[in-house]
């Protein structure tokens, strides 16, 4: 059986018809995906170091669009560079700067994410933030990385509104603690199973037995598919899932997946980590659509794998993670893509844009009173 408290859920119910304005994250609602403990805040900035930050656009009837910004430290990452990796589910999709990341293993910019008209305002402007970088006055190249989900059914997206200025500003304000998560940032006019979709963070803490290493979540979430709720076929239930039109429309879309951790690895093991977390959308109930551009950028915010621009020595020696110590991590990696998608959902607010278009909250309510009720073994 999954752990749901339903005390607190029959709590939650009641206080949810009643103060139907508080959308709760999944936590909250006394649902606990997997069987790690998260951090802290339960996001990505529980891993030391990392900083969000978020533009939102909601401007008249057709602007609903943003910029998020992950940063994995507060220092000059073009010169002290983390490995990095990325992998692709499903590759439909504009994630610029991610051969350079493949090449080399290293990120050397923050990951930036948009909507996907954008990613070249956003990447010009990943550039002008680094070579006005104190320090970098003599860098000639920089590998920027921008990723992105097509907001353009709620926005205006041939409008392209969204500036160097937005970008920049989301760097700037870019911090440590609670992110805040729903209609906000890259995630703003996002959906996502057939409601509303957006930003959703998550993070998990390994016990000390097992290396007591931080691994966090950030998740822009626009994809279809079947919606799965820790167990709770909540899609079905509810009559909201992909081909249900007569098996002749098919629930498209992306999720850009940002993973943060601070074990020491380097980017062949970063990439199997991604590779993991991916599973944090076929666990909720996606299915890496034929248009979906699925891709988690990995990254180790850990000093003793940071990769300098100008090495000292002729040798480089690092102290990583083994191969036979991962499967934890990878399992973290899992559970709180689960739960960052399931957070995006459960915060996001309805929202009305482009063309009179629309796309509902989840219920939340209504699906914790059927889980309640719910016999999983019929």
């Amino acid at each position: 059986m999954k752990k749901i408290h339903f005390g607190l859920l029959s709590l939650f119910v009641v206080f949810a018809f009643l103060w139907p304005a508080q959308r709760p994250r999944v936590r909250e609602a006394g649902i606990e995906p997997g069987v790690f403990t998260p951090g802290k805040w339960n996001a990505i900035t529980d891993v030391k170091g990392v900083r969000v930050g978020h533009v939102t656009l909601i401007e008249g009837d057709n602007i609903r669009t943003g910029v998020t910004a992950v940063l994995p430290h507060g220092g000059n990452i073009f010169q002290d560079k983390v490995p990095a990796a990325v992998y692709a589910a499903n590759g439909f999709g504009k994630l610029t700067g991610w051969t350079q990341v493949e090449e080399l293993g290293s990120l050397e910019t923050p990951v930036v994410l948009t909507n996907t008209l954008s990613v070249p305002a956003a990447a010009d402007a990943v550039i002008d933030y680094m070579l006005s970088y104190p320090g970098n006055e003599r860098v000639f190249s920089v590998n920027p990385v921008v990723g992105e989900t097509n907001d353009g059914y709620l926005n205006d997206i041939r409008g392209r509104h969204v500036t160097k200025k937005h970008v920049l500003s989301a760097i700037e304000k870019a911090a440590s603690g609670p992110v805040e998560e729903g209609c906000v940032g890259a995630g703003t006019g996002t959906s996502c199973f057939g409601f509303k979709g957006g930003i959703g963070t998550s993070s998990r803490k390994l016990p000390a037995s097992l290396g007591g290493y931080t691994v966090g979540v950030l998740v822009q979430t626009n994809h279809g598919g079947v919606l799965n709720i820790n167990g709770f076929p909540a899609g079905e239930e509810l009559g909201n899932y992909a081909y249900k039109r007569f098996l002749d429309a098919e629930e498209e879309g992306s999720c850009m997946v940002v993973v943060a951790t601070d074990a020491p690895l380097l980017a062949r093991n970063l990439k199997r980590l991604a590779k993991r977390a991916l599973l944090g959308i076929a666990r909720t109930g996606g299915y890496y659509s034929n248009g979906s551009g699925d891709y988690a950028v990995a990254f180790s915010t850990a000093e003793e794998v940071r990769i300098p621009y100008r090495p000292e020595g002729a040798l480089e020696t690092y102290e990583v993670v083994p191969d036979r110590m991962m499967s934890p991590l990878f399992l973290a990696a899992a559970e709180a893509c689960e739960e960052a998608i399931l957070n995006s959902l459960f915060k996001a607010e309805a929202m009305k844009g482009k063309d009179g278009h629309s796309e509902e909250a989840l219920p939340v309510a209504k699906i914790l009173e059927m889980m309640k009720n719910y016999r999983f073994f019929r």
